[in-house]
């Protein structure tokens, strides 16, 4: 069974949270996944959640949040619901400059897992388009990362990796057994630039129907729709669910 969710960073400037999440469950989402903006009260998210009868079995939380209180990340996701904790992003002026670097922050990542793993936790990490660019000749942020364990799952955006010029079926097929969920994301048609260049999924210039296919393969159960910057949450939200549910 596929679980339809929605990543709430689309609705950040739609506030309030509540209204958010009562426009989801009456749009039919199962989930939403959370990052660092909802999060900050446990308690009070997860008595919203409640009332709207959502879950949120995956969330972001912060690489720095993970290794300065991994016992706070724990209970926070406890609290919540969460069972599998994803590390987002890196700020370009943090990121390596050179593939011993990227293997490096590798490492540092899946030491920063093991306390949250160890809490019985599944802790990935989530791409963007800078880790399918290539250093030092050929190697890839994207492969030194997840080869510093194995233990690392993978939350793959597909925007994100289509964005970045690679083949989405290739990477999810790729890194099929580490796979723990997708962000649905797509690209506007060529040229257009409103809304940062992303599209309602299955409205944009993403050839879905082979991706499916892969993440089907792959056995990846958790679809997370997302739109980095829509002009309207809501018309986002359901023209996305819709077309998912038609493949």
């Amino acid at each position: 069974m596929t679980i339809l969710s929605y990543q709430l960073y689309t609705s950040r400037n739609f506030p309030p949270l509540s209204g958010t999440l009562r426009m989801l469950a009456d749009a039919g989402y199962d989930a939403v996944e959370g990052y660092g903006g909802v999060t900050g009260d446990p308690a009070a998210l997860r008595a919203e959640l409640d009332a709207a009868g959502l879950a949120m079995p995956t969330s972001h939380f912060a690489l720095d949040a993970i290794e300065s209180d991994p016992d706070a990340v724990v209970a926070a996701a406890g609290t919540i619901g969460v069972d599998t904790v994803i590390v987002p992003y890196i700020d370009a002026a943090d990121r390596p400059a050179d593939a011993a670097g990227w293997a490096a922050f590798g490492r540092r990542l899946a030491e920063a897992a093991k306390p949250v793993q160890d809490a019985g936790l599944t802790v990935a990490w989530h791409n963007h388009d800078f880790e399918f660019a290539a250093i030092d000749g050929d190697a890839l942020p994207i492969e030194l990362v997840l080869g510093a364990s194995d233990a690392l799952g993978l939350e793959i955006d597909l925007g994100w990796v289509s964005r970045a010029g690679a083949d989405p079926v290739a990477w999810i097929d790729r890194f099929a057994d580490r796979l723990v969920a997708a962000h649905v994301k797509d690209l506007a048609p060529e040229g257009v630039t409103e809304e940062d260049g992303w599209a309602d999924v299955g409205h944009g210039r993403i050839d879905w129907a082979p991706i499916h296919t892969a993440l089907r393969r792959a056995g990846v159960t958790r679809y997370v729709l997302e739109h980095d910057n829509p002009a309207d949450h809501a018309r986002f939200a359901r023209r996305s669910i819709a077309a998912v549910r038609g493949w």
